[in-house]
């Protein structure tokens, strides 16, 4: 990267814990729910960390979040929700080596990229509380690039739209005099 673009991306190591719980119908044996994430984690796959009973907690993965200073918008909707968040998106495993059937895609700070991934309804996008010190890292990068753009309202055109009747009646029907007769009624010639 050019000394000038250096500072416009960060990246960081982020883990995703995902709890397993019992399902409440016969279709549904487990619910697979993203909890937490975890800053800095090592690399890891479907780790077990905690079991209560039936509940268990799994390092599910640990991907690379980044930061983009085109995005710092999304970012901003994220820390100013009611519950700072980012949010876990997990695919469907495609090589069935996940006890859950699921694997870790991706983890972002930004509200826009898990809209767009929560589109395509083939994923589990899920919003866990932001640490601490993850948020601080967050908040930072967005203080160096967001710039607020002040509200600029549009103003018409001052054309007058009121000195000729564009479009009245069918433009396919010839007489003058009956403009609004439907193209159905009118009598066709016979071909012979």
């Amino acid at each position: 990267m050019s000394s000038r673009t250096e500072g416009w991306r960060r990246e960081l190591q982020v883990g995703a814990v995902v709890r397993r719980s019992p399902g409440v119908t016969r279709w549904a044996r487990d619910i697979w729910t993203p909890t937490a994430v975890i800053p800095g984690a090592p690399e890891a796959f479907w780790k077990e960390l905690v079991r209560e009973g039936e509940v268990v907690d799994y390092h599910a993965g640990t991907v690379t979040m980044e930061l983009f200073r085109a995005d710092v918008e999304g970012y901003l909707i994220s820390l100013n929700m009611a519950s700072p968040s980012v949010w876990v998106v997990m695919d469907k495993d495609v090589t069935s080596q996940s006890p859950s059937g699921w694997v870790l895609s991706t983890v972002t700070a930004s509200a826009h990229e898990a809209l767009d991934a929560l589109d395509s309804g083939e994923s589990i996008v899920e919003a866990v509380a932001i640490p601490e010190s993850l948020a601080g890292w967050i908040k930072e990068f967005v203080d160096l690039h967001y710039i607020e753009e002040p509200f600029k309202k549009r103003r018409r055109n001052e054309v007058r739209v009121d000195g000729t009747e564009d479009a009245k009646g069918d433009p396919r029907i010839r007489q003058a005099s009956d403009v609004y007769r439907a193209p159905g009624n009118i009598k066709k010639s016979r071909l012979q």
